[in-house]
């Protein structure tokens, strides 16, 4: 794809404005935490959102979905969720006298996967093939999702009981990684306004259409990528995975990940190219989440954010030049 043309990133910051905007209207002093999740779905990627209860997350998926014309559905995973609630069944048909196929939950836009940790291994396995090849295969056959398409799912990382780890081959399919955190008092006091106004994300009024957000995916891809700077990129990466503190670095699709947000966030500040700034702003909350801590590193009270900034500040910055 030819590199975009400053008249699109114009349009392209145009209508993400207008996205953020209308998104902040429901999800109240989270501004930085909204770019990011709009970024993370402008790069076709997937969302984990590490928090508490309560905190604005189903909010958050549904003001976006509602935002941009799309379509949510909303999975509660628990432990007797079967895969096939997931990503849907052969059903017979005794009047045809044949199977047909009946979507499961993923086959929409915007898909919340509600406490994914609740759910078994055998469950949360059914998310990866929709995640990576946005499709499900049900006796052989595939079932594309509609487009575009992002999983945003949440866990509780204090309340552990009743709960199965996620697979690091699950957390390495998640672009980003982040918390929406508690609000400040004058946000809170918005909130309760809100609510006691009748304004809810479900009552949001689209401003842009999907078609248009379609457009907006393919113009972020677009963005120019130095090639110092994928190198860039390829170097922090691999510097992950010498660290003495890890036992795992970063993968090369986290590299690829890294720079398709890249392209999102710049294209998001009207820009056609990606700069050093936007590579290290978003790092901690693409790489963080793909590095596993070493025992040792854990029991020295090591946090993998904190390796991603000392990584990043250790590498030169490069000279930009093509």
């Amino acid at each position: 794809m030819t590199n975009a043309e400053p008249s699109h990133t114009e349009a392209f910051k145009e209508r993400f404005d207008a996205i953020h905007t209308n998104v902040a209207k429901a999800i109240k002093g989270k501004p930085g935490e909204i770019r990011l999740a709009l970024t993370c779905m402008l790069a076709e990627g997937h969302l984990l959102i590490d928090d508490v209860p309560g905190t604005g997350k189903t909010s958050l998926a549904k003001s976006i979905a509602r935002s941009v014309e799309g379509e949510m559905q909303r999975i509660q995973f628990t432990p007797d969720l079967l895969p096939t609630d997931v990503t849907g069944s052969m059903v017979y048909n005794s009047a045809d006298s044949n199977f047909v196929f009946y979507p499961g939950a993923v086959f929409s836009n915007v898909v919340l996967a509600d406490e994914i940790n609740r759910a078994s291994p055998k469950t949360q396995s059914a998310l990866l093939e929709v995640m990576e090849e946005r499709q499900v295969t049900v006796d052989g056959k595939r079932h594309p999702v509609p487009r575009p398409f992002v999983v945003i799912a949440t866990q509780n990382p204090v309340e552990l009981d009743g709960t199965y780890h996620l697979p690091e081959a699950q957390i390495d399919r998640f672009m980003m990684r982040m918390s929406m955190g508690y609000p400040d008092q004058r946000s809170e006091v918005e909130i309760i306004e809100n609510h006691l106004a009748g304004t809810r994300p479900e009552d949001l009024s689209p401003v842009i259409s999907l078609s248009e957000f379609e457009w907006m995916i393919q113009t972020a891809g677009s963005i120019h990528v130095a090639s110092s700077l994928q190198r860039y990129v390829v170097t922090i990466a691999d510097a992950t995975r010498r660290m003495d503190e890890l036992r795992l670095g970063v993968s090369p699709r986290g590299s690829l990940a890294w720079v398709r947000a890249a392209q999102a966030w710049a294209a998001a500040k009207g820009r056609n190219f990606v700069s050093v700034d936007d590579l290290r702003e978003l790092g901690p909350f693409i790489l963080g989440h793909r590095m596993l801590l070493a025992p040792e590193a854990e029991l020295q009270g090591v946090s993998s954010t904190d390796l991603v900034r000392q990584t990043i500040d250790e590498v030169p910055i490069p000279t930009v030049r093509d």
